[in-house]
């Protein structure tokens, strides 16, 4: 149905409530607390708390290194390289602490700089690092960080851009904010991981299977959810609601399935290839490359064929779309099709950048792909795509200034702004014809 001009003025506002919403319940997992414990230092668990312990640029071996917090404590010394991990349950702060009577003679530590709070972000990983003494450290240029991490930034922009499209799509043709898209992104992922991993395929072969699957997951939920709601004529804030409720049933069922553990895809931790400054693993160069190929094949899609000229129709005007012609209930599953295929993608590549394959691994991206969505302008697949670069970008340059861990917070900072300033987003309008 086609939605109001009423409705599509206050949908960012109302998105943009919802933002701060989700914020609040993944602040609110990460700092929970629990009781599990270990004899070992944490082998069997999936979050880590790593670094190293050096003196005037020397790896120190045998020291001693404690964590404690949420109600687990473990402990464990250096290796010959000064590094060390300790596996923790859960996320969350905790407290590192280095012994300094384990010290070498002669090695002294600053008053107060043997405890680290350490935090955990959006990764399964956090690297806390005890460098002492007042010799010489590697260092690395203002413009070199910048770099590499502008490269890193466009990476993440383009694998987000995915997602972003096909979420942009899905609303530009049925005004249907599907929170469900999450889920969509994690079961590339985990389909991925199941004909890999589980069933030995070629990673390729996975993938594309994994693809295929994600197409005909989203042509399945529209003809068994989506189209039936359509055809009775289910008002836009409900069909939200519904979707929120999927997006719970389908998250909880692949924790049933698959577990809370995180399981790395094949290829997964290669050694980085250096171009000067910049440092990007073989798998990051690949996944670049498969983002631009496929973002170029959705924009000769949208401009160069008939059923891409007609999803744009529909998006502009339903009414007028099916008055002059056009199958509009044909051309949205096709939009459905499409936006499962891109957010199946999206998912592999997220878990190679996380890296790691888990059951919310989506929920974990949802909130960054509204944000992309909403600043390019809703229902705009190439306003997605800026959307999503600036995101991107925002995300990995904000930690020249900001702690890593507030990365993500800040570029839910920078849309409120626009939406404050520009509401309809970068590319979007005031408001709809029809």
């Amino acid at each position: 149905m086609q939605p109001t001009d009423t409705a599509q003025r206050y949908i960012p506002r109302l998105l943009a409530i919802l933002f701060v919403t989700l914020l609040a319940a993944l602040s609110m997992a990460t700092f929970s607390a629990g009781n599990a414990h270990a004899d070992e230092v944490g082998t069997e668990y999936d979050f880590t708390i790593a670094g190293n312990v050096q003196f005037d640029g020397e790896p120190q071996g045998d020291v001693a290194i404690a964590v404690a917090g949420n109600g687990y404590e473990a402990d464990t010394v250096t290796d010959a390289d000064g590094r060390w991990a300790i596996g923790v349950p859960e996320k969350g702060s905790y407290e590192v602490t280095l012994d300094e009577e384990s010290l070498p003679e002669g090695v002294v530590v600053a008053e107060g700089a043997n405890v680290i709070d350490a935090e955990f972000g959006l990764t399964d990983r956090k690297s806390v690092n005890f460098f002492l003494g007042e010799g010489t450290r590697n260092t690395v240029s203002f413009f070199d960080q910048f770099l590499n991490r502008f490269v890193n930034g466009l990476n993440f922009g383009l694998l987000l851009a995915l997602a972003a499209i096909g979420l942009s799509l899905i609303f530009g043709t049925t005004g249907l904010s599907n929170f469900a898209h999450a889920e969509m992104i994690t079961f590339g992922a985990l389909m991925t991981l199941v004909f890999s991993v589980q069933l030995g395929l070629p990673i390729w072969l996975a993938i594309v299977i994994a693809i295929a699957l994600s197409g005909a997951l989203g042509w399945g939920l529209d003809a068994v959810i989506w189209k039936p709601l359509r055809r009775r004529g289910v008002a836009l804030i409900p069909l939200m609601i519904v979707s929120i409720g999927l997006s719970l049933a389908l998250r909880y069922l692949y924790q049933y399935f698959f577990g809370g553990s995180t399981s790395q895809l094949p290829g997964a931790g290669q050694t980085d290839l250096k171009f000067g400054p910049i440092s990007l693993s073989p798998i990051d160069l690949v996944s670049m490359g498969i983002s631009v190929i496929v973002l170029l094949g959705v924009a000769y899609f949208l401009l160069r064929t008939r059923i891409g000229k007609a999803t744009r129709a529909v998006s502009d005007n339903p009414s007028l779309a099916s008055a002059s012609g056009i199958d509009v209930d044909n051309v949205i599953r096709i939009v459905w099709v499409t936006g499962a295929a891109l957010a199946g993608l999206s998912g592999v590549l997220w878990a190679y950048f996380r890296p790691g394959v888990s059951w919310d691994m989506g929920f974990q991206m949802l909130l960054l792909v509204f944000a992309a969505v909403t600043l390019g302008g809703l229902g705009t697949a190439f306003g997605a795509l800026i959307g999503s670069i600036i995101v991107g970008l925002f995300v990995e340059l904000s930690t020249l200034w900001l702690p890593s861990d507030m990365k993500y917070v800040g570029a839910l900072v920078v849309l409120i702004l626009v939406l404050l300033l520009r509401p309809q987003g970068i590319m979007g309008r005031k408001e709809r014809i029809g």
